[in-house]
């Protein structure tokens, strides 16, 4: 049956509103930017635990601060973990509320492609880990299912603004709408399965300062000296809980109101998201990647560890897969129509570039494993092992699509006005 003019026909990777995709554009390059110290700061501290120097890391990674009186002397890995990822999971938290309740993915039709994406790209490799350590009969390998699951937009990001100048900007605007949920998706596996003894009454107690945080953001207070206690009163009760601190960061970000007439939302974003990129994530990174490798004969026993090649697989293979089976099947039942601009190639490319995992992934494995297990360490090399193939993939793949796109720029540009 033939369509007509009027029906209105959804777009894979269509193009947002113009005030959504100047802020998106803004995102983009301040991610940009922070995938590149993301890097430098895991390139430094494997370099660090390489070297003759790895004692002094280790001294410094293991050095405990904080009051004890509070239960809270943890060393200083502990504090980036639990404490500066804090801070990055408030930004997602700002960044989710304001895509579901003043961005363009408050029209369920727009946000079903990217949901759909990220949950492929969550439940595939979660299936692709599993079954590969099933099969090396790894039976204490469970715990790490999550591991592969996770998008680093930073890293991803950093990538894609290297290989694709010329790619269309709707693959970018859909890149960082999928790891913002799949940034939820996150949150929510980190909260109901890596929490292992809950103690209810400082997590009910955590309830009263975030109301009270709420309540005043609500009636657009900015203070820092009145906010900034309630929030580390938060975050401290939720650690005391048992939960996993980085989810006080994300209640706290739901909990600033967004709309398209306020602009406390956005202003704790523009206060924080450069904290959050530029100084926590990458520290994180270089306390969290450095592990001792250990030459030739350490790495091949690293990445032949049951765990290790769960993780590749998941990330290299069910990754990519997850996305592209996801997304081809959302266009299959909404009869959804890719964008005219766009190829099925590069929506491939962008779900090898979604292999990318990091920050939150390094993050899980401690959390599955514990931090400074020799399980732990070759979750490690596998998912920077991992994340860098599916870097290299994307980069192929991607490379070629941008130079397709380049040339016809460069003909359009070439070609005559129309009278």
């Amino acid at each position: 049956m033939s369509r007509t003019p009027s029906a209105r026909v959804l777009r894979l990777f269509g193009l947002g509103s113009r005030a959504e995709s100047r802020r998106i554009a803004d995102i983009l390059r301040a991610e940009t930017v922070g995938g590149a110290l993301l890097l430098a700061g895991a390139l430094l501290g494997m370099l660090w635990a390489n070297s003759p120097w790895a004692h002094g890391y280790e001294a410094l990674r293991s050095f405990e601060i904080g009051p004890a009186a509070l239960h809270l002397r943890l060393d200083v890995a502990s504090w980036a973990a639990d404490g500066l990822l804090a801070v990055f999971f408030f930004v997602a938290g700002l960044e989710l509320k304001r895509e579901f309740t003043a961005g363009d993915l408050r029209d369920p039709r727009r946000a079903a492609v990217p949901v759909a994406a990220a949950m492929g790209g969550v439940l595939v490799p979660a299936v692709a880990y599993l079954v590969t350590t099933s099969l090396a009969g790894a039976a204490d390998a469970g715990r790490g299912w999550a591991i592969p699951t996770a998008t680093d937009i930073a890293f991803a990001l950093a990538v894609l603004a290297v290989i694709g100048r010329h790619l269309p900007a709707a693959l970018r605007t859909f890149l960082l709408t999928l790891a913002v949920v799949d940034d939820l998706l996150a949150i929510v596996i980190i909260a109901v399965f890596y929490t292992e003894h809950l103690a209810p009454l400082p997590l009910l107690g955590a309830v009263v300062p975030l109301a009270v945080f709420s309540l005043l953001v609500r009636r657009g207070v900015r203070a820092w000296w009145l906010l900034l206690p309630l929030a580390v009163l938060t975050w401290a009760l939720v650690h005391a809980s048992g939960v996993h601190a980085t989810v006080a960061g994300v209640l706290l970000g739901f909990a600033v109101p967004a709309r398209k007439d306020a602009t406390v939302a956005e202003h704790f974003e523009h206060r924080f998201r450069p904290l959050s990129a530029g100084v926590a994530v990458p520290v994180f990174a270089f306390l969290s990647a450095g592990v001792t490798i250990g030459g030739v004969d350490g790495l091949s026993r690293a990445l032949t560890d049951p765990v290790a090649v769960g993780v590749v697989a998941g990330l290299v293979l069910g990754k990519p897969l997850g996305v592209m089976a996801a997304t081809w099947l959302v266009s299959r039942l909404t009869h959804a129509e890719l964008d005219e601009n766009l190829a099925w190639v590069d929506v491939a490319g962008l779900a090898l570039l979604a292999g990318i995992g990091f920050t939150v992934s390094l993050l899980i494995g401690e959390l599955a494993f514990g931090a400074g297990s020799a399980r732990d360490a070759y979750v490690k090399i596998a998912v920077l092992a991992g994340s860098l193939t599916a870097a290299l993939l994307a980069a192929v793949v991607l490379r070629l699509r941008d130079n397709v796109y380049r040339r016809i720029e460069q003909t359009q540009a070439a070609a005559p006005p129309s009278a």
